[in-house]
């Protein structure tokens, strides 16, 4: 589910994912998207900026 967020552009984390792999529970939402970083390199791609994000989100910039 990852790859396919990644490809479609899509956010990760554990609100939306619990587990690393298959039975193996992610122990924080660091972990996962540790992985989630690693999956997009995978694929030439790079994860948003903080800066990136909030503007994504519609955030003010700080």
């Amino acid at each position: 589910m990852r790859q396919h967020s990644v490809h479609r552009a899509g956010d990760v984390g554990l609100e939306d994912n619990i587990y690393l792999s298959q039975g193996d529970l992610a122990p924080s939402n660091a972990a996962l998207v540790e992985r989630a970083v690693r999956i997009i390199g995978d694929v030439g791609r790079r994860p948003a900026t903080p800066n990136e994000a909030r503007e994504l989100l519609g955030l003010a910039p700080r």
